[in-house]
């Protein structure tokens, strides 16, 4: 097992959830690859994007549901601070995970994240476990409980 996937399967423990992550027949990668993979809608996918804040020099991530599309100034009012994107290096760096599997949960440091309100209307989402064939189901309520996410319109 690698370390982001122990690094999430613990997290997800200490959160007292009793889900395990799922290891695919397929990539997820992509939002699409990961929504064939569990048999879901593409929405159902909490797409985790990170994005740099151009002051602080945090990452920040935003969980948005599979089929949106971050606003890049929506995201900047919901942060308070203009964004950029994140490069591997500063993804790597700051949450442990590599661009693909970069999992809402299980981040080497705390980060600040911001949730798509479209992820909760629905019972059952889907996140990246921290490789890029692994995802776990969680409540949207969960979800926003174990990330201390803040829910904010930040798509087109």
């Amino acid at each position: 097992m690698s370390k982001s996937l122990k690094r999430v399967s613990q997290a997800l423990i200490d959160a007292g959830l009793d889900c395990q992550p799922l290891e695919m027949g397929a990539e997820t990668r992509t939002a699409q690859q990961a929504a064939e993979a569990a048999g879901c809608h593409l929405d159902q996918i909490a797409k985790s994007i990170i994005f740099v804040g151009l002051t602080s020099g945090r990452a920040i991530l935003f969980l948005t549901a599979g089929g949106n599309q971050v606003d890049a100034d929506k995201a900047s009012a919901a942060a308070g601070e203009a964004l950029g994107r994140a490069d591997a290096a500063i993804v790597r760096d700051q949450t442990g995970f590599a661009i693909g599997g970069v999992s809402p949960v299980g981040h080497l440091s705390p980060i600040r994240a911001f949730l798509d309100p479209r992820l909760r209307e629905f019972d059952q989402i889907w996140a990246a476990a921290g490789t890029p064939r692994h995802i776990f189901p969680v409540s949207p309520s969960d979800l926003l409980r174990i990330t201390g996410a803040t829910v904010a319109d930040f798509t087109v």
